[in-house]
């Protein structure tokens, strides 16, 4: 536990801290929230491919006391009835080939049914953000081809502003009560060429997106935030043994390691320089020319006999 100890230190705890919320919220907030959207995008591409290849139905054959059922987005249906031109709605801040655009929106009484919201097509501003003057929806009894949609949720409250009634989401319950109509749940998006029609707004994109690889990399941080932190601290427990075991030779007088200067010459203060080569004098070489000459001597009597010296 002494070793340990230091985790306990302000530091050290608000490290701990942040690597574990970071952790905590990798694998409960932002993997959940990326997979989720991966999860419905993948959902609503396959209602799409199914969609593209079907025929139309009649819209009272999806058509319940609750609107659309969410499995039927995007189906292709034919619904005939007359449109109430005169309580239509703009929705604002949409994006038309990342262009700013708005949408009209106008009331459509199915024939013996409920009102339905259809959405007409898109139109371009025209002086910065006003919206253009645009073909009414036509009287009188039409039948459209169109695409259901499931509702959008509310943000902020409807405004009226250049002559429009203006929303900012597709919500059949708010734009109804904003327009006086009782408009079912959901609502229809008009394909091309047909009554009333505007700008086409065309499929979204069928491509997974980047969400799943988003999600993975979120669980992978969370799996590196713990792994980091106990990094570090197996770290700073090695660092504190080798201070330790550093402080005990230090205390116990061992010497240290005896530097090896075969690679070449001591440049240590004090150290014992090679001794520098010179040539001998005269002197030298007359001593050592003598000393070379002289008989060397048998330190063996027996031997001194024979060679004479005892004669």
């Amino acid at each position: 536990m002494e070793k340990l100890g230091f985790l306990l230190r302000p530091k050290w705890l608000v490290l701990a801290a942040v690597a574990l919320a970071f952790a905590f919220l990798c694998f409960s907030v932002l993997a959940p929230w990326q997979l989720g959207k991966n999860t419905s995008t993948s959902a609503r591409n396959d209602l799409i491919t199914r969609s593209v290849g079907a025929d139309p139905v009649p819209i009272s054959d999806i058509l319940t006391a609750n609107g659309f059922p969410a499995d039927d987005e995007w189906r292709r249906v034919t619904a005939t009835g007359s449109y109430l031109p005169d309580s239509e709605a703009l929705v604002r801040l949409r994006s038309i080939r990342e262009q700013p655009a708005y949408e009209v929106i106008t009331p459509f009484v199915l024939d013996g049914g409920p009102t339905v919201l259809v959405n007409r097509g898109y139109v371009l501003p025209v002086e910065g953000t006003r919206p253009p003057d645009f073909e009414p929806a036509p009287t009188g009894q039409v039948t459209l081809d169109a695409r259901v949609r499931q509702a959008e949720g509310t943000s902020r409250e409807p405004i009226e502003e250049d002559g429009h009634l203006q929303v900012y989401n597709i919500n059949p319950e708010q734009i109804g009560a904003a327009v006086g109509v009782d408009a079912i749940d959901g609502y229809l998006q008009l394909d091309d060429d047909q009554p009333g029609g505007l700008g086409l707004i065309e499929l979204p994109q069928t491509d997974a997106g980047p969400y799943l690889s988003y999600g993975l990399q979120w669980l992978a941080f969370g799996i590196m935030a713990p792994l980091g932190l106990a990094y570090f601290v197996r770290a700073e427990i090695r660092e504190r043994r080798m201070s330790r075991a550093e402080m005990a030779d230090a205390m116990s007088g061992e010497p240290g390691p005896v530097p090896d200067d075969r690679d070449g010459p001591d440049d240590r203060p004090g150290s014992v320089e090679e001794e520098e080569f010179t040539l001998p004098t005269r002197r030298e070489k007359r001593a050592r020319a003598r000393s070379a000459s002289r008989p060397t001597v048998p330190s063996d009597p027996r031997l001194a006999d024979r060679y004479g010296k005892n004669r």
